[in-house]
């Protein structure tokens, strides 16, 4: 095991102006020494990571004299009830809980925290009211206005909503009931959902949390541009393809993974015979690419994606209540639950605001830096996806490398997770006994069947109790070795409480992005990935070009690495044009002449065949 070291830091408070940032409360300048604990792994990163930004000194882990927030949890069991109580939260309409108590924060750090929440809150009521809170790309966020549209500052705004809401319920009541219907059979029994990223992760979460066994219509997804997962789907649907609504969502209509998806599901039409025009759905920004194909074609439907709704926080706009409501899901009572959960995170008193409870204790348990993972483990199937849902949320939104100020901080939040209790046959093991760097979230559903259908497996206990008790009891193993765990109870798995999560959770990441000073509506991570892969997919072009004019040669001209990145103008990048031509390979569309991609300085290569045309194109 790594051995643990000791490390004394001096470092320099910095007093600032106002409490707009974490880096600006007034609180005297001063040096101080801080010990880590610093294990040669991953800790050392954390530890690079901390130092590199400016904390309270009366939030630091200091031992000089500072009140120390951080100290062993409370182990006492009354005094842990009390705890619990007096720091529940519980919205009765929605039948939702939120316990802290297991996070071990102090008073003292809630009332050190409070400026900066109030800053937070008033971020939050400016972003409702239609502040550019995206000022890469001078834009509002307006996801809220979505399931209350009075809240939109202007009245075209509102009017957007409600037709688009309006229009959407239409649409999908008319493809259910068989009015609208494909061209060669009687009606749509399948939904292929095309998207990436936030236009699919919110679907399908919502999909595998709430639709009935037996929906109206099916849903599967093509969600990446892996050609054998793209066929996968389609070689289930099999002659359903005839009955499949295809919904294509990208805001931009210019989405690779996307565009990919669509072109192969489109071809697959064409073999089999069928117009794709006549089953196809585009969710996409008005006059995008993606729209003007669909309205030149003549597409079956075409819904907007507004600009001021980010992909990660569409599930309440069009790319995720549409097909919910094909798949029968109430979507009224969605919203419903989502506009309940806003109004409740509205409140500027810290203890009666679940959001902000939920990013105070991100915080404290991450000492506001990332410092653990977020492990989240929702004791019921039908929420199986929501980590993998929140892993997107949570880290495209907070995981940045500068904060408001310009200043590096290399911020985030690290969520994984699957379900309990499988999970107590997977990882619990570590997050018991091994590396402390995370803090879990429970989510508990109390409902375990519907009424009059659960029956006992031995006398006076039944499947249910076993979940109830694999929960309870990994709470209490963990926090008994020093673990910190939220939960998150709700009565049971509906509409209205799927809304409500999505909507906490929304909020809890804006409100924490105050606290942490970062802007947590773009993605320019996300951005430079695709430029990258655009650099790629250009360079692969020049080596075809090339390696195309040494195979129409007479005799064709193998050619080594070295050479095609010579002719290729490009012999910095050896590497990458090897790596092109081992795929290629592995796909009949280059031959190797000599050696083998195992030793890549000797191979030498060249197409199976001469594109003459390419010659002179």
């Amino acid at each position: 095991m790594a051995s643990i070291s000791t490390f004394k830091l001096e470092r320099l408070i910095h007093k600032a102006s106002s409490f707009q940032s974490p880096s600006s409360l007034h609180l005297p300048l001063r040096r101080e020494s801080i010990p880590f604990l610093c294990r040669t792994n991953r800790a050392s990163t954390l530890l690079t990571h901390s130092i590199a930004r400016d904390i309270p000194a009366s939030l630091s882990k200091s031992n000089d004299g500072v009140p120390k927030p951080k100290q062993g949890l409370e182990k006492d069991s009354i005094a842990l009830w009390h705890r619990y109580v007096d720091w529940l939260y519980q919205h009765k309409e929605l039948g939702l809980y939120l316990d802290v108590s297991r996070i071990g924060f102090t008073d003292q750090f809630v009332a050190e925290m409070e400026p900066r929440l109030q800053a937070a809150f008033k971020a939050m009521d400016e972003l409702e009211k239609g502040a550019i809170a995206n000022p890469d790309e001078g834009r509002m966020v307006g996801h809220y206005w979505l399931r209350n549209p009075k809240l939109a500052p202007k009245s075209f705004l509102r009017l957007q909503i409600e037709n688009t809401l309006e229009a959407l319920g239409k649409f999908a009541d008319d493809v259910v009931s068989g009015k609208i219907k494909p061209p060669s059979v009687g009606r749509f029994t399948h939904i292929l959902s095309v998207g990436i990223g936030g236009s699919a992760l919110g679907p399908q979460f919502v999909a595998e949390a709430l639709a009935p066994d037996n929906p109206p219509l099916k849903i599967r997804f093509i969600d990446n541009t892996d050609p054998a997962g793209i066929d996968h789907q389609i070689a289930q649907l099999g002659a359903e393809l005839a009955s499949t609504l295809v919904i294509v969502v990208s805001k931009s209509g210019g989405t690779p993974e996307t565009r990919n998806g669509l072109l192969e599901v489109q071809k697959a039409f064409r073999e089999a015979g069928l117009d794709f025009s006549k089953q196809g759905v585009a969710i996409t920004q008005e006059n995008s690419l993606l729209d003007n194909t669909a309205r030149i074609e003549g597409w079956l439907a075409r819904f907007p994606m507004f600009d001021w709704v980010g992909g990660r926080t569409s599930e309440m706009s069009a790319v995720g209540l549409l097909a919910a409501a094909l798949q029968g899901i109430d979507i009224k009572e969605m919203l419903a639950g989502a506009a309940l959960m806003d109004d409740a995170n509205r409140t500027n008193v810290v203890r009666n605001n679940p959001a902000a409870l939920l990013a105070l204790c991100w915080y404290w348990a991450s000492d506001g830096v990332g410092s653990k993972d977020m492990v989240v483990l929702p004791y019921k199937d039908s929420l199986l996806l929501f980590s993998r849902y929140l892993q997107q949320l949570v880290m495209e939104s907070l995981g940045k490398e500068f904060d408001l100020d310009g200043n590096r901080v290399n911020q985030g939040l690290t969520v994984y997770g699957n379900k309990g209790s499988t999970d107590q046959h997977a990882y619990i093991q570590q997050l018991r006994d091994g590396v402390h760097n995370f803090f879990v979230t429970f989510i508990e559903v109390l409902r375990d069947r519907p009424p009059g259908h659960d029956w006992e497996l031995e006398p006076g206990v039944t499947c249910g109790d076993y979940l109830f008790g694999m929960l309870q009891g990994t709470r209490s193993a963990l926090y008994s070795n020093e673990r910190e765990s939220i939960t998150v109870t709700v009565q049971e798995v509906t509409p209205r409480s799927v809304g409500a999560l999505v909507a906490l959770y929304e909020r809890a990441v804006g409100i924490y992005a105050s606290l942490v000073n970062v802007n947590a509506y773009h993605q320019p991570g996300v951005e430079a990935g695709k430029k990258a892969a655009g650099e790629v997919l250009a360079l692969q072009k020049r080596v075809l070009a090339v390696l195309n004019e040494a195979s129409c040669k007479e005799p064709v001209e193998p050619l080594t690495l070295e050479e095609v990145s010579e002719r290729c103008h490009a012999p910095e990048d050896i590497e990458m044009i090897y790596k092109i031509i081992a795929h290629m390979a592995a796909n009949d569309r280059a031959l190797i002449a000599e050696g083998s991609c195992g030793s890549p300085r000797s191979i030498k290569v060249f197409l199976g065949e001469c594109n003459v045309d390419q010659l002179y194109a």
